[in-house]
Formats: C-alpha cells, sequence, structure tokens
C-alpha cells in the first residue's frame, strides 16, 4: 500500500456509516454524487426504516429507498444537514489479481477498522456473480462497507466471508453498484425494489397487485413503513418498556438483537441482555482516567470507597474508562423494579460523570 494510504483511511472516516436494526448491525458508505448511503440488503433486512450514525453526527433515523436482493444491495436515506466528504468510484475492468486493497468498515460496537490486503482472484464466480475476493481481514460486522484501491477509489462493497477460512472475504465489484445506482437514481426519493429474478425496479406505481413483479410475476417486497411496528417479545419487550417510560426513542436505543444504547447527559449507557445467563446488564461509560498520576491515585481510593456505599451499583475501570454498573436477573425484573433500577442508574451515571471531572480532572471520554 502506497505511504499516502493513512490520509486515504483519514478522509474516509466522515463518510463511513454505522447501520443498526433489531436483528444487528453493519457499515455503509455515503456518496455525495449520488447523495445515497450505500449498504448490503442483509444489513437492513426487512427493515424499511434503520438506525444509521458517523462520526460527524448523531444516531437518526433513516429510510431505507432501494433493496436489491440478488446483488445484496441497499441504499438508504442521507443525513440532510451533514456535510460528508466526496468520495470517488474506481473502475473494475483496470483491476489486477495481486492489487493492493484496504477493507473500511465501523460496526456499532466495535472500533473503526481498516485492514490492509490485496486482491486474490479479481473474478471470484458465486451464484452466477462475479466478486472481488481479498485476503484483507474483515468480520461480519463490516458488511456494507468499502473496499479501496491505492489510489483511494471505491472498486466494491464488502458483502461477505466465509467462517473458517484464513481472511477470505467477498467484495462486490463496483460496476454492479454503478448499473444499480444507475437504475434507482431517476426514481430518487422513492421506495423500491430491484426484482430478485428479472432485474426490473419495482415502484409502489408499477407494482403488480401489491406484491408482484410486472416485468416477470416474481412475489418481491418494497421497503414500505409498517402501521404498527413489530415489538419484541420477553424480556428485550420489558427492557423497550422501561426505555420508554424513562422517556428514551427505542428505534435511535436499538443497536441489534437485545443490545441498546442511550445518553443521560454526558454519559453513554449500553444495555445488553444475554439469555443463556439470564442477566441484563446496564453499563454506564463515564469520563476517562486523568493524565496525572496523583489524581489517578486519588481517584482510585474514591472509586474503592464508593462502592461500599452504592447500592446495587459498581464503579470499575475498563481500559482507560470509568464505567458504573448494575446487574438485574432477568426472572426478577419487572417494568417497575426494572425503571427503578436504571432510572437509579442513569441518574448517577450522569451525577458521576460531572463529579469526577470537576473533582479529579478526568477526561471527557471519546465516542466512537
Amino acid at each position: 500500500m502506497e505511504p499516502g494510504s493513512q490520509v486515504t483511511i483519514e478522509r474516509f472516516q466522515p463518510a463511513i456509516i454505522q447501520i443498526a436494526t433489531q436483528a444487528g448491525t453493519g457499515t455503509g458508505f455515503y456518496l455525495k454524487e449520488y447523495d445515497l448511503i450505500i449498504t448490503n440488503d442483509h444489513v437492513v433486512g426487512n427493515n424499511a426504516e434503520v438506525t444509521i450514525a458517523g462520526k460527524t453526527f448523531d444516531k437518526r433515523i433513516s429510510r431505507v429507498f432501494y433493496t436489491d436482493r440478488k446483488h445484496d444491495l441497499a441504499f438508504l436515506e442521507p443525513p440532510g444537514d451533514i456535510g460528508l466528504p466526496e468520495l470517488t468510484l474506481g473502475r473494475y475492468e483496470t483491476l489486477k489479481d495481486g492489487d493492493a486493497v484496504i477493507a473500511i468498515g465501523h460496526p456499532y460496537g466495535l472500533n473503526y477498522t481498516a485492514t490492509q490486503g490485496m486482491i486474490s482472484k479479481v473474478d471470484r464466480i458465486r451464484d452466477g456473480l462475479k466478486f472481488i475476493q481479498i485476503d484483507a481481514a474483515i468480520n461480519p460486522g463490516n458488511s456494507g462497507g468499502p473496499l479501496v484501491n491505492a489510489r483511494g477509489e471505491i472498486i466494491g462493497v464488502n458483502t461477505f466471508i466465509i467462517r473458517g477460512g484464513d481472511n477470505l472475504g467477498f467484495a462486490l465489484p463496483v460496476s454492479y453498484l454503478l448499473e444499480a445506482l444507475n437504475l434507482y437514481v431517476p426514481n430518487r426519493g422513492f421506495p423500491s425494489t430491484r426484482c430478485y429474478s428479472c432485474g426490473f425496479l419495482v415502484l409502489p406505481d408499477n407494482i403488480d397487485s401489491g406484491k408482484y413483479c410486472p416485468s416477470c410475476g416474481t412475489e418481491v417486497v418494497i421497503p414500505a413503513v409498517p402501521e404498527k411496528e413489530i415489538e419484541p417479545v420477553g424480556v428485550a419487550k420489558t427492557i423497550e418498556d422501561i426505555l420508554k417510560s424513562l422517556g428514551k426513542d427505542i428505534k435511535l436505543a436499538r443497536e441489534g438483537s437485545n443490545n441498546w444504547s442511550v445518553k443521560e447527559g454526558s454519559a453513554r449507557i449500553r444495555i445488553t441482555y444475554n439469555p443463556e445467563n439470564y442477566f441484563i446488564a446496564g453499563d454506564a461509560y463515564l469520563c476517562q482516567l486523568p493524565v496525572e498520576p496523583a489524581r489517578i491515585k486519588a481517584l482510585y481510593h474514591f472509586l474503592l470507597k464508593e462502592n461500599y456505599k452504592l447500592n446495587g451499583l459498581v464503579l470499575s475501570c475498563v481500559k482507560q474508562n470509568i464505567v458504573l454498573s448494575s446487574i438485574i436477573y432477568d426472572l426478577d425484573i419487572t417494568k417497575e423494579s426494572g425503571t427503578a433500577v436504571l432510572h437509579h442508574l442513569f441518574r448517577k451515571a450522569d451525577e458521576y460523570d460531572d463529579y469526577l471531572k470537576q473533582e479529579y480532572g478526568c477526561v471527557e471520554r471519546l465516542e466512537e
């Protein structure tokens, strides 16, 4: 990879978009020329709306404009009030085996990732389509992120990996992306889906009998927002009911299956339910350790003393972060009891975050 690759990566970061649904998380990237966010169809699933966030903007809801099951592509509504950098698309025809590449992604819950590698095979055929086979390490949460060449051009969309394979990843070539963009852009702003069988663009005004492709009769689904949202069940529903009662926006809080993240003042609280061990964990990420060693020692003494006083909460240090945590057994949780526990966690998290910065010089935590 050329020496300027670090500059290329930094230029891409503001255009890399985090995407979350009730089922999972993934990555997307913004193309200014088309004013669309590009990702994989399997990242958005059957959702007509998803949650997006980026380096320069907070979480918000985004409409799904286009889905394409055959090519595993989806286009999303971008944030309209944020200036994002312009990225350049490359040409698939110029690629060669052995070319250097960078796979870029930014899934929820993980640090920003950019991994270098090379093209193992330019035209690996799978399911009747060409894919770019790469050896750059990617993970499932990076699905939908861009594959970039040494000149900083997008040459593909990271699409899937082979589990158990040694860095065996595949990206959809940019040529397929351009074909889909040219098909959709004249109808930009309308929900649509590309027929899996014949490639026809199905829109609300041409769909046959509300569910069939007018060209070939294949059953298709246009991403339309349902009149009533499908709610989770069991413990997950109880958690969401609690968050609603505490004034949190559930759609924005969701970060995949059984994971939620909310802000309370300056603190970020992550709530995780693991059905396998029966516990709901609430972890409030506060500020980070102070720079001065003397203050760190004083801070440790304070945290230890506070833990003797706290009822149902624990202060700890995770790497550089100070974390306030609470655990609830899933069989014990009700809306009333859970609301009391989380309200207490939220209130104390905001209080401690402000106090630790003021009294011990703790540093503002950097958000991913």
